[in-house]
């Protein structure tokens, strides 16, 4: 396996000459080393079927079965679908996926930890995915701005990101939006995490899933959240994926933000996407590191 590291201030790790239909143990635990390093790793070269895509996720971890089934491989369920492209004449998997800043699942009471991505068929003019380390966020970000983050809650919705499917058809929008806020009701998580391995410090929060910091009130809401979400996006910290073929990408949702670029009308797009549970907590709470720092103080 040969490996090209990124500079100090980029994310990134490429990774060369490995089939990863023959990957070893030894070979797995450096994967995982490496995205926990760098965030995330590219895959290069890899000409492989649906099958080994998936037996490769699941020696990386164990694969999640999506919440909703509509965005379902229709033999695989632990692989989903991002297409415009029909299958046998039916619809196949969601369109138009991911296209805002995002980590997947923050909506849920355990988010996803590693997400990995494999395209099927790639636009011929663009196709692009865009990445924000959020750790090197939260290093520059102005005082007063970890003012708000540190030691809150932010709180985290799926409701405002449903995509209507067919048997949507004839309810009243009101009735559409409570059934998806009764399946996945609010959540809430620190706006700043911390890695359960690196115990780096993470600012956890996006434009597409968090609506609101505790303690609060709506308007300086509003105003505090824009501030944040403008300086996280701003193209300085953006990294830009330019897909070729035989890429397969895996990388980290506790430290990076990502969004799909979008796909020019009347171009094909289908991607594969395996959500991945490492066996690790997804953050550890401030508290326990400064526990686990005394304990290693007084060895």
């Amino acid at each position: 396996m040969k490996v090209n590291k990124p500079s100090s201030e980029s994310i990134g790790a490429e990774v060369l000459e490995l089939d990863i239909t023959s990957v070893a143990p030894s070979e797995i635990r450096s994967i995982k080393q490496l995205v926990y390093e760098h965030k995330l790793v590219i895959f290069r070269n890899q000409n492989i079927g649906t099958q080994e895509y998936l037996e490769f996720a699941k020696k990386l971890g164990t694969p999640q079965i999506y919440p909703q089934d509509n965005y379902h491989h229709p033999d695989h369920p632990e692989i989903f679908v991002s297409s415009n492209v029909l299958k046998d004449g039916k619809k196949f998997g969601v369109r138009g996926t991911g296209k805002y800043w995002h980590t997947d699942c923050a909506f849920l009471e355990e988010p996803l930890p590693l997400t990995m991505l494999h395209p099927q068929i790639i636009p011929n003019s663009i196709r692009e995915t865009y990445y924000i380390d959020m750790q090197q966020v939260y290093q520059k970000l102005p005082a007063h701005l970890k003012s708000y983050v540190e030691g809150n809650y932010l709180i985290h919705e799926a409701k405002w990101r449903y995509k209507v499917q067919e048997w949507d058809i004839d309810k009243a929008l009101i009735d559409i939006f409570h059934e998806i806020q009764d399946r996945f009701p609010a959540v809430q998580h620190p706006g700043v995490i911390t890695h359960p391995l690196t115990q780096k410090k993470i600012l956890y929060m996006s434009s597409g899933f968090t609506t609101r910091i505790v303690g609060l009130d709506y308007e300086i809401n509003k105003k505090v959240l824009r501030e944040l979400f403008a300086f996280i996006e701003r193209e300085e910290h953006i990294y830009t994926h330019k897909w070729q073929d035989g890429d397969i990408i895996l990388w980290e949702n506790r430290t990076i933000n990502h969004k799909a670029s979008a796909v020019p009308e009347g171009e094909k797009s289908v991607s594969y996407r395996i959500g991945i549970y490492d066996n690790l907590p997804f953050y550890v709470s401030s508290k326990a590191v400064e526990e686990h720092s005394k304990i290693l103080t007084k060895i």
